[in-house]
């Protein structure tokens, strides 16, 4: 299906950087196999990518090169349009994330940075020079493919429609689910801590207007591990994907300038606005949290000890205890309901859940509160918990009355897929391809890749 497409694009990603950059032993006498558009793809391509599949133990019950090959002029298909649509954009921040992904990958499998060089027999910088277009490319062919099926949506009755339409053989089994509820407490930071980092990002900002880089600041002091390495930066985004208080703030900037304190759900920030694109921002920020004392936290668990207590004694209820008392303000309003950012659905399969909370979960009977227990919410600050285990299911073939949810994200998929390779064909049709005979005898997904 259509994760199934773009996790290759991503795999392969990997496997084409390494294809790049390696000094292989066999080295191949290279020439261009293929032509999509005005993309080449060449045979030390395909050769290379082979080798690396096998070398991790990967198999396919087809012919390896010939699949690598198909895959390859998708993407070069997706490369083609991508460059023609001026929407799509990849910023350099883009890259340099994934850049840094793709070397702590080779860093882990491979060793220490030496280790990779010596490995690669090239420099690091040197990698990440040839590597850099490589992942301009899959970059811009993963929105490309965005693009194609952001518009793809479907209705209870057609989810209704194909799962009555299912062979009994291809219904899917669901793991088993479980719902649960929390109450946490957020511990109390001191207002002498508060001053501190206050005062620590204001002598920040006083460097900055002095003459200092922004950017080497962030990269030095920032706790925001998604943008510190980046110099603080963040890509282009709306005020909507931000919180509150720091959008407020960013979007008054003039370019350049560089905001008072702000406070917001994360901790406190000093940002620096670097562009602004209508009802879009690019900054930069420095984000210092607060640190919890120790005290303070044993404050919380006494807090929270007395709460499960009263609860317990059925002084009050677990929804009032969890409106009344609960920090957590995205399930307090709904006596406590933890529902997944990604699919809004509040069944949770084991894996699904937080370290914290399944380490627990596995031995409550339904009904059953935990004990409080020390954990992170879902801003990355220390709360103390406890949850309430609501419905447990056994593993089971779906159905339409419990796991609507899941057939409707199934569904989904494959009208995403279906339209995804609509939309191949189509390109087919108006795109120059050729495929060198050498691969004449290459029993292709799609037969119109020989024209």
């Amino acid at each position: 299906m259509l994760k199934n497409i773009v996790k290759f694009f991503l795999v392969t990603g990997f496997i084409l950087g390494v294809s790049i950059v390696s000094n292989a032993q066999d080295k191949v006498v290279d020439q261009i196999v293929a032509i999509v558009g005005s993309n080449p793809i060449l045979k030390s391509d395909i050769e290379q990518q082979a080798m690396d599949a096998q070398a991790q133990g990967q198999t396919t019950e087809g012919d390896l090169k010939c699949e690598i090959l198909e895959k390859l002029l998708e993407q070069k298909l997706l490369l083609a349009e991508a460059d023609l649509d001026t929407n799509i954009v990849v910023t350099d921040n883009q890259i340099n994330q994934n850049m840094d992904r793709r070397m702590k990958y080779f860093i882990e499998n491979i060793g220490s940075e030496k280790e990779v060089e010596k490995y690669f027999k090239k420099s690091i910088n040197q990698l990440k020079s040839e590597m850099s277009d490589m992942i301009k490319e899959q970059l811009k062919t993963e929105q490309m493919q965005t693009k194609i099926t952001k518009n793809v949506t479907t209705t209870p009755a057609e989810v209704r429609t194909y799962f009555r339409q299912l062979p009994k053989d291809k219904i899917p089994m669901i793991g088993s689910q479980m719902e649960y509820e929390q109450i946490t407490i957020l511990p109390v930071i001191t207002e002498q801590e508060d001053m501190e980092v206050k005062s620590k990002l204001r002598e920040f900002k006083r460097r900055v207007e002095a003459g200092e880089n922004f950017a080497t600041l962030a990269v030095l002091y920032s706790e925001d591990p998604g943008s510190a390495r980046n110099g603080g930066e963040m890509d282009y985004v709306g005020r909507a994907m931000l919180d509150p208080a720091f959008a407020t703030e960013a979007f008054n900037l003039k370019v350049g300038a560089v905001s008072k304190v702000v406070r917001s759900e994360f901790g406190y920030h000093i940002i620096q606005l670097i562009d602004k694109r209508g009802e879009k921002i690019k900054v930069r920020h420095i984000l210092i949290r607060p640190k919890v004392d120790p005290k303070e936290l044993d404050k919380a668990r006494s807090r929270m000890d007395s709460l499960v207590n009263f609860i317990q004694k059925k002084s009050i209820s677990w929804e009032q205890a969890a409106y009344l008392y609960s920090s957590d303000k995205s399930t307090r309003n709904n006596g406590g309901l933890v529902t997944s950012q990604k699919s809004g659905s509040s069944k949770f399969q084991m894996e699904e859940l937080d370290p914290d909370v399944s380490k627990l979960i596995t031995g409550l009977k339904v009904g059953e509160i935990s004990q409080p227990f020390l954990g992170l919410d879902d801003k990355q600050r220390q709360v103390y918990k406890v949850i309430k285990l609501i419905s447990r299911s056994n593993a089971h073939p779906a159905n339409l009355q419990e796991d609507y949810q899941h057939l409707s994200e199934i569904f989904l998929d494959k009208k995403k897929e279906d339209t995804y390779r609509d939309w191949i064909a189509k390109q087919q049709a108006k795109t120059y391809i050729h495929v060198d005979d050498l691969y004449s005898n290459c029993n292709f997904k799609l037969k119109s890749w020989k024209k």
